[in-house]
């Protein structure tokens, strides 16, 4: 039974020939567009796809330089909103991700559960036995720094590929500001959160083939680090002091503060205490562990409130509600 929502699928496609005809013969029937965006490749993948595909389906995006897979996914994102596709699908060229799970990632959003949906490849715990040990580690420090950085306290796997997005939060993203490289993925739910849309884990699996990662951690694990940081901050101030305040907008410099005073009054003393050989009195060490426990209390609280306040509501229902509301106006 063909799907009624207009469905689009978004390939990156750099050094991806000897897969992604595959990839797209896979492509179930209710997908009604499929976008193979050329990011400059150097095997000319888009050529290579125009002269051996048939699929009437498939239409080439070429990128005139290299974009990354970011920029990639935006050309087809652009190119699928403005052909009128309700859902759009990312999906990898290099046969690592199932096209028979479009729907698992579609269903969700066009039942107004959800405004974007990612894969979770951890969520089968006897098929992460697979995985190789170095994903395995990798993913589990990138999703606790992506939890920080982006808000989504409930999800796994934030460098996973496999994605789909409603129309309607799409054209609310800010394209030109997105991460474009390997950061991509991870800053598309920094990006997703402040504009406070539900974003909801898929459980799949991987298929692990002859492909080759171009991915070298050690060349980009400080990057990773300080984006992570600068999202944080900005996660912070959007949410808590410039489009709302709270009781958690004072929690946070409070706790801050006076874990900070505490632990620099106890080192104070301690160092004096190193020096004169003289012993700490108790009650100047309770003085500066006071001001340690109430601000870490006072933390943790803010945490609490934080992960209580991931986003519930879908923005694409309600951007369709104000769109009715307009049009009745």
């Amino acid at each position: 039974m063909k799907s009624t929502i207009r469905i689009g699928v978004v390939i990156p496609s750099y050094k991806v020939t000897d897969h992604i005809l595959q990839v797209i013969e896979e492509i179930i029937p209710e997908v009604t567009r499929i976008y193979v965006v050329d990011d400059c490749c150097p095997h000319g993948s888009g050529s290579y796809v125009e002269q051996n595909c048939s699929d009437p389906r498939v239409v080439v995006l070429r990128n005139p330089v290299n974009m990354g897979v970011g920029g990639a996914v935006m050309t087809g994102y652009r190119a699928a909103i403005d052909d009128g596709m309700e859902v759009i699908v990312k999906l990898d060229g290099d046969g690592q991700m199932d096209p028979a799970l479009i729907m698992d990632f579609v269903e969700p959003i066009a039942a107004g559960e959800a405004d974007y949906t990612k894969g979770n490849r951890f969520f089968n715990l006897e098929r992460i036995r697979e995985m190789p040990a170095i994903r395995l580690f990798g993913n589990a420090v990138l999703s606790f720094l992506t939890k920080l950085s982006s808000g989504y306290w409930d999800l796994f796997d934030p460098t996973n590929g496999y994605t789909a997005i409603h129309r309607d939060v799409a054209r609310y993203l800010p394209m030109g500001k997105i991460s474009t490289r390997y950061f991509f993925e991870t800053d598309m739910l920094f990006r997703l959160n402040t504009l406070r849309a539900v974003v909801v884990d898929i459980p799949m699996d991987a298929r692990y083939g002859s492909e080759v990662s171009n991915l070298k951690i050690s060349k980009i694990i400080g990057e990773f680090l300080a984006k992570h940081m600068r999202n944080f901050l900005k996660r912070i101030f959007y949410n808590y002091y410039l489009r709302d305040m709270s009781l958690a907008s004072i929690e946070l410099p409070v706790g801050i503060l006076m874990t900070i005073v505490g632990l620099g009054f106890g080192a104070a003393h301690w160092f004096a205490s190193l020096r004169t050989g003289l012993p700490t009195p108790a009650g100047t060490v309770m003085v500066s562990a006071l001001p340690v426990l109430l601000g870490m209390q006072f933390i943790l609280a803010f945490i609490g409130y934080d992960i209580a306040s991931v986003p519930k509501r879908p923005l694409h229902l309600q951007a369709r509600n104000l769109s009715r509301c307009t049009a009745r106006d």
